[in-house]
């Protein structure tokens, strides 16, 4: 039995509805990577914080990922949906009324947080409501499809927002950059009112205790793990840095060893380890962990680099990637269609091409005249991005039971933002340590040159371990 028939504009409204969760997630972290430099001139912030703004959420939303969806479980999916909603709007105008970089870090932390309590119900809430397969293809490709949509819209604003003051009775003028988080708060209003009014209460899957330790150590882990690599570089790695980064290692080891304990009690782990004894899904992880070090990372540095490095206009940085997002478009489309051909040949022809397009960056941008040579190697890294992404998460996820499906799906998104996370940290850091505080246009090129070049090897590694996976196993 359908929830509602194809076409009816109730189902096509709660479609929308549950859409719009991804849609605020994804907007909201590709047009901050956009605006970086803009929100640096605006709270006086440094390298470091601007750094902690993009990893902040992303380390909370990591953290809170599967734990939310088992929250969902079992104390209902609309009732925590409403909760991450709220939370979200409210986070969102708290960001842009922000006076210092620290109170931006924490309340982009919290923003993360609600992040991650709405993103998996919707998409369980969708499985949920669309039970067909044909019904449940069809939602999920307008899913996937609007995801797209913020990724090309986030980077957009992300560029022509921070052009903009407007003047509001009440308040003055409003710096541009704040829009970039006001712009939250009227949609999540207008979709908390409508996620009342049509989002139906269904049952709930689970009761039982929930795993606050294995909560607890995840996000000490992951804190552990990239708050220091943020500050450590720019502090001159003082003793507690080190410390931090050393303790790291074992709390993952403690972690494994409670998630364990909590299984062979009979109870639900956050995080089931026994998925990776299944080959493909192991490999598919170590794959995305090199992958979205390198993917993401690219627009913290290319933004950067295109408007304090190039003084490239905002607006003129935001078409740019513009350009990029519609490669991406293009290439999952491609992708989508080919992949159950040749799937190796198809991650591997996307990851070339990536590699290939960074290179070009290297050696295009070296002024600030932007030309068609530009606009095609922004598209072609998005070409390569749309075609490497839907196919290792198809490959990562194939063998795994539908018993299994919501662990394996929790623990492949909180491998991808701690990733990038850590390419946040690891190569922003590089680009920032490249720099030593220098300003001139040929000191950001050294920068961007070293950073892109060590994508340039995570991908390279990405392909050669792709090369090196036995093909019957694809």
């Amino acid at each position: 039995m359908t929830f509602f028939t194809i076409g009816d504009f109730k189902k096509i409204t709660v479609l929308l509805l549950l859409s719009a969760t991804v849609f605020l997630s994804v907007l909201d972290i590709f047009i901050v990577n956009v605006a970086l430099p803009s929100i640096q001139k605006g709270l006086r912030a440094t390298d470091g914080d601007l750094q902690l703004v993009v990893a902040a959420y992303l380390m909370a939303y990591a953290a809170l990922m599967i734990f939310a969806s088992k929250l969902g479980d079992r104390l209902g999916r609309k009732k925590i949906l409403l909760v991450g909603l709220v939370g979200f709007g409210i986070t969102s105008l708290l960001c842009g009324l922000v006076e210092t970089p620290f109170q931006l870090n924490i309340v982009r932390a919290l923003q993360g947080a609600c992040g991650a309590l709405m993103v998996p119900q919707g998409l369980a809430l969708l499985q949920q409501l669309f039970p067909e397969e044909k019904e449940r293809s069809w939602a999920l490709g307008i899913y996937g499809s609007i995801a797209g949509i913020a990724s090309v819209l986030g980077q957009l604003l992300g560029g022509l927002l921070p052009a903009w003051s407007p003047n509001v009775s009440l308040f003055g003028d409003v710096v541009g950059w704040r829009l970039i988080f006001l712009i939250n708060v009227p949609i999540t209003i207008l979709v908390t009112f409508l996620t009342i009014l049509y989002i139906p209460k269904v049952d709930k899957l689970k009761s039982g205790r929930f795993d606050y330790v294995g909560l607890f150590l995840l996000t000490i882990f992951l804190l552990f793990l990239i708050y220091p690599l943020i500050r450590g570089r720019e502090m001159g790695w003082p003793l507690w840095s080190i410390m931090m980064l050393g303790l790291s290692f074992p709390i993952w080891k403690l972690l494994k060893v409670q998630q364990r304990k909590v299984k062979d009690k009979g109870f639900d782990p956050l995080m089931n380890f026994d998925l990776f004894k299944n080959i493909t899904f192991k490999f598919g992880v170590v794959l995305s962990l090199f992958y979205f070090i390198a993917q993401d990372s690219y627009f913290l540095i290319t933004g950067f680099f295109l408007q304090n490095g190039l003084g490239v206009s905002f607006v003129n940085v935001g078409v740019l990637f513009v350009f990029q997002g519609l490669g991406y478009v293009i290439g999952s489309f491609l992708s989508a269609r080919l992949i159950k051909f040749n799937k190796d040949r198809i991650i591997s022809l996307g990851l070339i091409i990536m590699i290939f397009s960074l290179i070009g960056h290297m050696f295009a941008f070296g002024s600030g005249k932007i030309g068609l040579q530009h606009f095609m190697l922004l598209a072609l890294y998005g070409f390569g991005c749309g075609s490497v992404l839907p196919s290792l998460l198809t490959m990562s996820l194939k063998n795994i039971g539908s018993k299994h499906a919501g662990s394996a799906s929790g623990i492949y998104s909180t491998v991808q933002q701690t990733a990038i996370a850590l390419g946040v940290a690891l190569v922003g850091g590089l680009f920032f340590y490249m720099l030593q505080g220098r300003i001139s246009s040929g000191a950001f090129l050294e920068a961007y040159r070293a950073a892109s070049f060590m994508n340039i090897i995570f991908l390279t590694i990405v392909l050669g371990i792709l090369q090196w996976f036995p093909k019957n196993q694809l």
